[in-house]
Order: C-alpha cells, then sequence, then structure tokens
C-alpha cells in the first residue's frame, strides 16, 4: 500500500493505525471533522497529510478539494486503500438517535462514493458487535444479527448497502465487527479508561459483578487486522475483530488495578446489570487468522501499562 485515506483518525484505532502506516512507510490521509479539538493528536510527520472535511463534506470531496494529486509517482489513482472508521454517535443516548444513525449509513455511502473518485482498490468499514445483539456464544462472520439499538442497526445496514456499492463499483469491499478495543486515546466513557481514570485518582470505581465475559483487544492489535485485511482480504467477507479470548470482566478490572495499586478497593456489585447487558462477548477470529495471518501481539496487561502510562 502507497496511501491510505482514513476517516475517524483521531480516534483510538484510528491513531494506532496512522503510527502503524508511518512504521511501514506507508502514506496517510486523514480526513478529520473541521471543529474536532483532537487534531493535535495526529503526529506531524511528512507521511501524515491533515484534511479537514467531515462526514458531512464525504459528498462534495475530489482528489483535487482534499489535496491529493491523482497522477502522483505515475499511478494514475489518489489512493490505494479507504478506511472508513468515522462514525457519529457511539455513546449513550446517541446510540438510539435514529435519525443521526441514519446520516452515518448515508455517510459510509458517500465514503465508497469516494473513494471511486480516489481510485482507491479497497473499502474497508469498521462495522460493530452490536450488529449482532446478545449471543451466547463466540460471534462468527454467519452469526445472525438482531441488533437491539438504533446503532447496532445502521451499522447493520451500513454493512450491506456499502457491500453493495462497492460490487456495483468494481471496489473490495471489507467489513469488519470489531470488538472491545482499549488503549491510547480511548473515550472517557469506556469501562477501561473510566477505571483507570477512577483508580489514578484514588477513587473506588462503583461496578458490576464483573461476571460478564468478554474480549478485549489492544488498539494496535486491531489496526494491525484492519490494515492486513485491507491488504488481504476477501472480496465481500464480514470479519469479527477481537483477541479471540473471552475472561471474566472482574479478571481486566482487578489487572488495571494491580497495575496502579494492588491496594485500591474495587466496588464490585455496587452496579446492577442493565436490562440488555451483553454477558458474553468473543470474536471469533479463525476466517482473520487463515486470511490475513492476523495474530494479536499485545497481551492485556501489557497494553494496560501502555493505556496507565498514556493516561498520566
Amino acid at each position: 500500500m502507497r496511501r491510505v485515506i482514513v476517516t475517524g483518525a483521531t480516534g483510538t484505532i484510528g491513531m494506532a493505525l496512522i503510527s502503524k502506516c508511518i512504521q511501514s512507510k506507508t502514506e496517510v490521509v486523514a480526513l478529520v471533522n473541521p471543529g474536532s479539538s483532537r487534531l493535535d493528536r495526529i503526529p506531524n510527520d511528512p507521511l501524515v497529510r491533515i484534511i479537514k472535511c467531515g462526514l458531512d463534506d464525504l459528498a462534495e470531496a475530489t482528489a483535487k478539494s482534499i489535496g491529493i494529486n491523482e497522477i502522483e509517482h505515475g499511478s494514475g489513482i489518489s489512493a490505494d486503500v479507504f478506511l472508513h472508521l468515522a462514525w457519529g454517535g457511539t455513546f449513550g443516548d446517541a446510540r438510539n438517535n435514529r435519525e443521526l444513525q441514519d446520516r452515518n449509513v448515508s455517510y459510509a455511502l458517500d465514503a465508497v462514493r469516494l473513494a471511486k473518485r480516489l481510485g482507491c482498490r479497497v473499502f474497508v468499514g469498521a462495522g460493530s458487535q452490536a450488529e449482532y445483539g446478545r449471543v451466547s456464544g463466540v460471534l462468527t462472520p454467519d452469526t445472525p444479527c438482531n441488533p437491539e439499538n438504533e446503532y447496532g442497526r445502521a451499522k447493520l445496514r451500513a454493512s450491506d448497502e456499502t457491500r453493495k456499492l462497492c460490487g456495483e463499483l468494481g471496489i473490495r469491499h471489507i467489513w469488519t465487527r470489531i470488538l472491545s478495543i482499549y488503549g491510547p486515546y480511548d473515550g472517557e466513557g469506556t469501562m477501561v479508561m473510566s477505571v483507570i481514570r477512577k483508580l489514578l485518582a484514588g477513587e473506588k470505581p462503583s461496578l458490576t459483578a464483573g461476571e460478564q465475559l468478554w474480549d478485549y483487544l489492544y488498539c494496535e492489535d486491531a489496526a494491525n487486522a484492519l490494515l492486513l485485511l485491507a491488504e488481504k482480504g476477501k472480496d465481500g467477507n464480514i470479519y469479527p475483530v477481537g483477541s479471540g479470548n473471552a475472561r471474566p470482566l472482574r479478571e481486566y478490572i482487578e489487572i488495571i488495578r494491580d497495575e496502579i495499586n494492588p491496594k485500591l478497593p474495587l466496588g464490585f456489585g455496587e452496579v446492577p446489570y442493565s436490562d440488555k447487558q451483553v454477558m458474553h462477548l468473543c470474536a471469533d477470529i479463525s476466517a482473520l487468522h487463515a486470511d490475513t495471518g492476523f495474530e494479536p501481539e499485545v497481551e492485556f496487561r501489557e497494553g494496560i501499562r501502555r493505556t496507565i502510562k498514556y493516561c498520566n
């Protein structure tokens, strides 16, 4: 890959993806929200180009408007890969805002059309485990989807509709269903970040009983999975992205506490489970491994050490 286009570049996966691209000498064009307060996160590197182009600007964007020379290096194309990570309303009540989530589907289709205008060979979309709904078993590419909120339903529609459009436009389509990612630049409302912040402040976090079996993947591993899929993923396929292993949430939280201060208390059982609590999240990554060779490299304890260092 010579050049990749990335939306959602300032999130935890986007930032890790940019770092991976710099390491591999791949140019990155980051399409960012013009009003974003997080632009200073993006590294100042000759291989990284920041273009102010929000989701509602994608429909009108062209190679010229975002400053890419179509004939650079004599390739006749502007970019190789389009990685669409951006999505509005991923937390809280916004997940059930149908109007907002419907707009996200339209933006995903705008991203595919822009990928075509830029000459991209492959479109990689960031889906979610929310497309599945609550499932007791391991999540496979063929697990039936019964999303329970507008966010999950919109991600599922985006998967189907971008796949169809890519087929019409002659672009290889890869859809990922991403489970629980953690690491630097993660949202403050996530379990991992909220527990880290509380413990660093010397406070006791109030928690559920922690019996949920969840699958956590470090952001650098997630970025590596996406880049491998861009290169080697099979057209039209869906790939769950996780570590492939689930363990009780309580164990993850105890590791976080022990890495900060083993003497700090944890408020297990102080928060009741919600009515729609997801009790089991684990990705079947056998297809991801078979098609790309992907293997997680960062063990949870090491990933937490890096995340705590970022938070300090």
